[in-house]
């Protein structure tokens, strides 16, 4: 059996097997299940796979579980029609003006991502808005009343071709 080791200096080591890798890998498909779904599935009972499982949260590998929305399906309802990537360039990129721009973007409920980047902008948002006005309203609280933000490049979205957010635990199968 193979174990692999993970060292963080914000938390304890902690040794993983294949049978936590696998429930990991389970868990980012579908959260939802049962522990005894989870334990039958990956061969294991379930007082097991519910040690497990407390043990991978608790090491901080499991960060939260949520529902994904269907942005498609909301949009009607909500109003939630137009989505944009942006790419934020400053003028000073020292680390206070850096974390300055990064609060106020993070605090913001209409940016669903915020990514510091390099090389290039020095940052990349993913946002969304009900409309033009909301995104002129986002546009004027996030970038037009910092004096430091130099540019923005918007890309509005047309397609979602892809969406996904598990991470790959698991070698890739042979082809």
């Amino acid at each position: 059996m193979n174990f692999y080791s993970i060292d963080c200096p914000m938390m304890e080591s902690i040794s993983l097997d294949a049978i936590d890798l696998r429930l990991l890998d389970a868990l980012q498909r579908d959260a939802s299940q049962t522990n005894q779904q989870l334990a039958t599935d990956h061969h294991i009972s379930p007082p097991t796979c519910l040690r497990r499982v407390q043990r991978l949260r608790a090491a901080g590998l499991i960060e939260r579980q949520v529902a994904i929305l269907s942005p498609d399906r909301l949009a009607p309802l909500l109003g939630h029609g137009l989505q944009a990537l942006l790419e934020v360039s400053l003028d000073r990129q020292d680390a206070a003006a850096l974390d300055a721009f990064e609060a106020r973007a993070i605090a913001d409920d209409a940016v669903q991502q915020c990514w510091r980047v390099s090389p290039g902008p020095d940052f990349v948002l993913v946002v969304i808005a009900r409309d033009m006005p909301g995104y002129q309203a986002l546009a004027q609280r996030l970038f037009t009343a910092d004096a430091n933000v130099r540019n923005v490049k918007a890309f509005f979205a047309i397609k979602r071709a892809k969406f996904d957010t598990r991470l790959p635990v698991l070698p890739a199968a042979a082809p």
